[in-house]
């Protein structure tokens, strides 16, 4: 099997190298708008560079796509028009008339697009969404989201981001979605930019707050936050009238206690989202070949980023509106 990944980034790279050793994949390709760098990541992992992205959708069986989020959506089309299943980062656009567009492009051609919400294969949270499908918590009540970066962006990559809702927090939309079997029909979101000046200068904030009100009553509050400096933190807390259960909390979670015998800081915290979710990356790889060849079904498709990126939308609404809002008001559902 051979497999194209444009758009050879960090997380470009990091797959290309995660595809180049697995045993299924005969070779991987890589693209970039930047053929210096696509070259310079193939020497580092085995892979064969050409020299512009078009090239990279001939003679594969596959395409991944890690490429800036403004190509993602015309990236996808061009896989889908070349009968090619396409796994591509999220989002699939940074708005919903996008996202449908293109949704369309891949739902005519045939083709599947797998979304890399890469939480659905981490231990922990599949761990949790099993125990809320055992029934050990008993009634789910409460559900606690929380994700912090140690620190904020290149200021360049704000405005191009799509908000600290549609870029970061809808990764916790989609796991609550996934963890609990639940919708969400309304929100209240609420945020500050009271960091770094360069928020203010992009439109957007650098720490949010959600509540969600999930479609059986359930109650999810969600934060954000571009400036955390104990390091990255991302947890789930499951609240039921049984039990409580929280992903992300080991001896790496940044986080010290006050309490007299509580636990110290931690002596390596997390430092960002490679580290903390590598296995996870590696898994909805191997899950996205699986898919390829035939051996399951598509564990996380593009009508997933669609839900996810609405409760997104709906958020950026209220926090402008500052009321709750439902998110069929939002178009696409």
């Amino acid at each position: 099997m051979r497999i194209a990944v444009i758009g050879t980034g960090r997380i470009g790279a990091f797959h290309a190298g995660v595809l180049a050793r697995h045993p299924q994949v005969e070779e991987v390709v890589v693209a970039d708008a930047d053929a210096t760098r696509a070259a310079s990541v193939a020497a580092l992992t085995g892979a064969t560079a050409v020299t512009t992205v078009p090239q990279a959708f001939t003679g594969v069986d596959a395409v991944v796509i890690a490429s800036a989020t403004a190509a993602h959506a015309g990236l996808v089309a061009t896989a889908a028009g070349a009968g090619l299943p396409a796994f591509c980062e999220k989002p699939i656009a940074l708005d919903v008339p996008g996202t449908l567009e293109t949704l369309r492009a891949v739902e005519t051609a045939g083709t599947e697009l797998q979304l890399g919400f890469m939480r659905r294969f981490d231990a922990g949270y599949v761990r949790a969404r099993d125990l809320v499908r055992s029934g050990r918590l008993g009634r789910l009540h409460t559900v606690r989201a929380m994700t912090s970066d140690p620190a904020p962006p290149p200021a360049a990559y704000l405005p191009l981001s799509g908000g600290l809702y549609r870029d970061c927090l809808v990764h916790d939309f989609d796991i609550v979605r996934w963890v609990t079997g639940r919708e969400v029909v309304e929100v209240y979101a609420t945020g500050s930019d009271a960091g770094p000046a360069m928020f203010r200068a992009a439109g957007d904030i650098d720490t949010a707050a959600v509540v969600l009100t999930l479609d059986d009553g359930t109650l999810v509050s969600a934060t954000a936050t571009r400036c955390n400096g104990a390091g990255y933190d991302v947890r789930l807390e499951l609240a039921g009238e049984r039990d409580q259960f929280a992903v992300g909390l080991d001896d790496r979670t940044p986080l010290t206690s006050a309490e007299p015998h509580g636990a110290d800081r931690p002596g390596k915290p997390w430092t960002g989202f490679l580290e903390r979710f590598g296995p996870a990356y590696e898994a909805e790889l191997d899950a996205f070949v699986r898919l390829v060849r035939g051996e399951a079904a598509n564990p996380c498709d593009g009508r997933d980023a669609l839900h996810a990126l609405r409760i997104a939308e709906a958020c950026e609404v209220s926090r402008g509106e500052r009321r709750v809002v439902e998110v069929a008001e939002i178009p696409g559902g």
